[in-house]
């Protein structure tokens, strides 16, 4: 038993209707489209996570994070209070 109790028998027998139905040279370019819209997908997302990592560098370089720079006005509150 395979998938959901579909056995290899049944699973040869979709795949040759559905051969039969599109023919190899469409399933070919359907397998060819899907490929590159999933290399597409997967390079958008590795671009975004670094651009938020660079974006999170450039935050440090210029004085910090968000919490960085909200304790530094707090100190900067104290010491005017003195």
């Amino acid at each position: 038993m395979g998938i959901s109790g579909i056995g290899i028998w049944q699973l040869l027998i979709i795949l040759a209707i559905v051969i039969m139905l599109f023919g190899t040279k469409r399933l070919r370019n359907i397998g060819t489209d899907l490929g590159s819209a999933i290399k597409g997908f997967k390079k958008s997302v590795s671009d975004e996570e670094t651009e938020k990592s660079e974006d999170a560098d450039t935050k440090s370089v210029e004085g910090g994070t968000d919490a960085d720079v909200k304790s530094e006005a707090a100190e900067k509150e104290k010491n005017a209070q003195h």
